[in-house]
């Protein structure tokens, strides 16, 4: 089942811990660097060679190299280390240039012009506008069901064409300011024309990434060879290994046992355990994941603006962070995308404030509320935060009663079930969380916020050439949803990856899913 509120992942990728047996499959045991004249020297400078062993949680004997079926984080890793795509997500979730060079926009926003930088496939090919149409269309193929179809809804497939072989124009049914967003897109990749027909993706998958594929065996492992001929200048690293481990003790165990350099995905437990020990490095990826309680606006009680803002002012956030994330956070102010693009910091954070939320509830009429909280343990810290919010509410007198649901079926039934329910959503561009969560039409409106003005502005937003006059309509947009907006956004959780002490280079600043998440390109062995 697909876990709606990470984009391009399912659930199972996202969880702190996986069920089953891990399968830990290593197809060699070296690792670190090969010779006397790659050793450390301390100066700090990148090393070449080495193969390094990276641990994810994995999806059984049904993964697959096709980058356009890309849903675990590590079918993610494994897809960025193959393949490209035209842009990609910085730090602040702005679109990056990679595969394409420049974007231009005509006056009215509806038409623009991609330049492709010089690259080549694995076979020597090099990158070409057809390749791009071909991926494009394939992503966007009705037969199949392909992550990021959803995200090239807004082009026109048909009409747009190569003006040359490294120059596209696309063609928009919309205006749409934040175009590059959807060149990096998740699971947008780039694949050579007539791939799915020509190439076996899980045999010999070709791709214009910095490493190349060497052996894929589903559920165990995968090893890749750096690409000498990469664009942006070959790996420092020899070879890359994926190894599944899908227990969080067995990606910890394996990292301390020096049988892998890298583990992803730790609990804040694990965390605090070892940071600062010395045996491992612990890296917190902050701001990945958006922490929230998300409230039903087309509903009683939630349909009245004054029961949301005493919801709102009911919640200790700082408590919330420190018992339902173990403090691996920071707290929320009720919008999403904290250090995002577009973000409106200028808003003052929000406090807790009980006689405030106790007299609002009395003018609505609710001075003796009841509501059910819907939680489930599909996700880290939400029972945890159901029960704290629930002795929280009791101050203001309102009673909460913690309804727990079923972990497979958590995710589908919030979406038009019950009136308040616990909910998470992974790093994506402020722009597109309204346009796919607090739209009319958006297909994952889990809060019902459906006002035809809001949608008004969206697309003043989408049809604004100016980014600053752009920043102003969206800002007006979060100040709207601040003040009477269905999430109680509380908290911002870190992610959190295990490293050997010996593993140099890795990102620390990038949340994850974006572009310097897992960029094993860039790291070295020491």
């Amino acid at each position: 089942m697909y876990d709606e509120r990470f984009p391009g992942l399912r659930r199972r990728g996202f969880l702190a811990a996986t069920t089953g047996a891990a399968a830990l499959a290593l197809v060699g045991c070296g690792s670190g660097t090969d010779d006397g004249d790659k050793a450390d020297t301390g100066d700090g400078k990148p090393k070449k060679g080495g193969r390094l062993r990276a641990a994810f949680a994995g999806g059984g004997a049904s993964e697959t190299l096709d980058p356009h079926l890309a849903n675990l984080f590590a079918d993610v890793a494994r897809a960025k280390a193959l393949y490209d795509k035209l842009a990609d997500y910085g730090p602040d979730l702005s679109a990056q240039p990679r595969l394409a060079t420049r974007w231009e926009p005509d006056k009215t926003l509806d038409r623009w012009r991609i330049t492709l930088r010089e690259a080549t496939f694995h076979d020597g090919r090099p990158v070409t506008a057809k390749d791009v149409l071909y991926s494009y269309r394939r992503i966007a193929d009705p037969k199949q069901a392909f992550r990021a179809k959803a995200s090239l809804e807004p082009i026109d497939l048909d009409a747009s064409r190569a003006t040359g072989e490294r120059s596209i124009e696309f063609v928009l049914k919309r205006p749409t300011a934040e175009f590059p967003n959807i060149l990096a897109a998740f699971g947008a990749y780039i694949v050579p024309e007539n791939a799915g027909e020509a190439t076996d993706f899980d045999q010999r998958p070709i791709g214009s990434g910095p490493f190349r594929f060497v052996s894929f065996t589903p559920g165990r492992s995968a090893v890749f060879r750096r690409y000498d001929a990469y664009w942006e200048g070959a790996p420092h690293l020899d070879e890359l290994e994926f190894v599944v481990a899908n227990e969080e003790s067995a990606r910890v165990n394996a990292l301390l046992g020096g049988q892998v350099e890298y583990a992803h995905e730790l609990n804040p437990t694990t965390a605090r355990a070892h940071e600062g020990k010395g045996q491992i490095e612990i890296v917190r990826l902050r701001g990945s994941a958006m922490q929230a309680f998300c409230m039903k606006t087309d509903r009683a009680p939630f349909d009245d603006k004054r029961v949301r803002e005493a919801f709102f002012l009911i919640a200790d956030r700082q408590e919330l962070v420190d018992g339902a994330l173990s403090g691996a956070g920071v707290v929320g102010n009720d919008l999403f995308g904290k250090g995002y693009e577009y973000y409106a910091d200028g808003l003052p954070q929000r406090a807790q404030d009980l006689d405030r939320a106790r007299a609002l509830l009395k003018q609505a009429g609710a001075e003796k509320l009841k509501v059910t909280l819907d939680t489930s343990a599909v996700a880290a810290g939400f029972t945890e935060a159901a029960g704290i919010f629930r002795d929280q509410a009791a101050k203001a007198g309102v009673t909460i009663d913690v309804k727990m649901g079923s972990k497979d079926s958590y995710w589908a039934d919030i979406l038009d079930n019950g009136t308040l329910c616990c909910y998470r959503s992974g790093a994506m561009p402020i722009e597109a969380h309204i346009s796919q969560r607090l739209l009319t039409d958006s297909t994952t409106n889990a809060t019902k916020w459906k006002h035809k003005d809001f949608d008004a502005l969206y697309q003043q937003a989408q049809s604004t050439r100016d980014k600053t006059e752009r920043a102003a309509v969206y800002e007006r947009m979060q100040r709207r949803l601040y003040a009477e907006g269905g999430f109680l956004i509380w908290g911002f959780a870190d992610w959190i990856l295990g490293t050997a002490r010996n593993l140099k280079g890795v990102e620390a600043k990038a949340p994850a899913n974006t572009l310097d998440w897992a960029r094993f390109d860039k790291v070295w062995l020491a």
